[in-house]
């Protein structure tokens, strides 16, 4: 298997050489077109946006009704379309960059239909203090740390009609976890919509466990408020004939340490798009991701970092395990780094193992830096099938070829299962990972 090497790429500060002309201290190209003083005659304007703005100007090139940039279409991750009608987004044909790797096809309707089935079942087990509710989609609350990304989110965004609400009091800190437990008993499209708010200074972990058959396409918003510590872990074990959507954003606040954890084992068609943006400096952010396909199943992870103020840090793994004829992976993670964010400390990485032809993992890690006034950046991706000198290793001592595979496996996910710190669920998992190893010959 390839080896993937843990080595930051370290930019420095910039040299005491004078400048170059037509650009800034870090390098930034002055050109019209990027700045976003082009005096074109033609240029567009729009409410709220400077005229004749350049179109490489990234969340600076227009302002958008509902909040968020334009700019060129896939430019840049900075100007992605945001607004919470679905009307502002145009209906997908799969060659869109963000959409060209899932079948859509398979989604069966929560792109283009009106979501009015039954979301699955929301049942909270929580310590006490924690303040748990159910409300209309009038709430102050809703949409105070998210805006949809994309026009599944946005469907779902129009379609919900209530949303549960879980409220960590600030300075509360939790010696258990808060459990939530969606169960899909439906198979028609379907919107849902949840609500989380860790208080200031507060200290929780949640859980949200996904398992039965559903349709539903979720918003997940989590805001992280200064000073407060929150684990928000995500569980994808549903039925073989779910599909599921779900964007996840997280809005931190002031030293907020935010840790997310990702996996993604059941369903016909998952796809996660979780994100994470600093809005005071301090915070802290680590994002994992454990996903196993089988057969004919589509998993794919979407994930957004925006490092948007200064002195801030994020840490991304990713690992997925593949077997089965189409069985299909997806994993892409856009890291932005913004002019604003000097101090940023960053680093992400993918790695997936192939167990059996027929299996296709896709994987793009994408980092883009707009200042060079950071402590470092640095990615990395791997794809591979077994390392044979791990194999000759356990074989050499007497074990099995299948039982040899098996341990390399079960090493291979466990780093991400360790990350959990609730045993009952990494003892539920590691049996999980038992149950799809043992479904082939690996």
């Amino acid at each position: 298997m390839t080896e993937i090497t843990t080595e930051k790429a370290r930019i420095g500060a910039p040299s005491a050489k004078p400048f170059i002309d037509g650009f800034t201290e870090e390098g930034e190209n002055l050109s019209p077109v990027n700045t976003g003083t082009n005096t074109s005659s033609t240029s567009e304007t729009t409410p709220g946006q400077a005229p004749s703005a350049g179109p490489l100007a990234g969340a600076s090139a227009k302002s958008h009704s509902h909040g968020g940039g334009v700019g060129i279409p896939d430019s840049s991750r900075a100007g992605r379309l945001t607004s919470y009608k679905l009307a502002d987004f145009k209906p997908l044909t799969g060659l869109e960059e963000d959409w060209r790797f899932t079948p859509l096809k398979r989604l069966r309707g929560l792109h283009n239909e009106v979501l009015s089935g039954s979301a699955p079942s929301v049942a909270v087990t929580a310590p006490e203090g924690v303040v748990v509710e159910t409300v209309g989609r009038d709430d102050v609350r809703i949409g105070s740390a998210a805006i949809p990304e994309d026009r599944v989110s946005a469907n779902a965004w129009e379609n919900f009609t209530e949303a549960t609400v879980i409220t960590v009091p600030a300075e509360l800190q939790l010696d258990g976890e808060v459990s939530v437990l969606l169960t899909g008993t439906s198979t028609e499209a379907s919107a849902q919509h949840i609500v989380i708010v860790a208080g200031r200074f507060s200290k929780s972990r949640i859980v949200l466990d996904h398992q039965g058959s559903a349709i539903v396409s979720e918003n997940v918003e989590i805001l992280v408020e200064d000073g407060a510590d929150l684990t928000v872990i995500s569980l994808q074990e549903w039925n073989d004939d779910a599909v599921h959507a779900s964007s996840q954003q997280a809005k931190l606040g002031r030293d907020a340490k935010f840790k997310h954890i990702v996996v993604s084992l059941g369903g016909d068609v998952v796809r996660m798009t979780p994100s994470t943006r600093f809005t005071a400096p301090g915070a802290e952010a680590e994002m994992f991701g454990l996903y196993f396909a089988d057969a004919g199943q589509h998993l794919e992870q979407r994930l957004f970092v925006d490092h948007a103020v200064a002195n801030c840090k994020s840490n991304v793994l990713y690992k997925g395990a593949l077997q089965g004829r189409n069985a299909h992976t997806v994993w892409v993670g856009d890291v932005l780094i913004r002019k604003e964010a000097e101090g940023t400390d960053t680093y992400e990485a993918n790695r997936n193992l192939v167990l059996t032809d027929g299996a296709r993992a896709d994987s793009v890690p994408n980092l883009e830096i707009e200042t060079g006034l950071i402590e470092g950046a640095g990615h990395a991706s791997a794809t591979g099938r077994f390392d044979d000198e791990h194999l000759f290793y356990l074989m050499a001592r007497g074990i099995p070829e299948d039982v040899a595979r098996r341990l390399v496996v079960r090493g291979f996910l466990n780093e991400i299962i360790q990350q959990i710190k609730v045993p009952a669920l990494e003892e539920r998992l590691t049996e999980a990972v038992e149950r799809e190893l043992a479904a082939s010959d690996n």
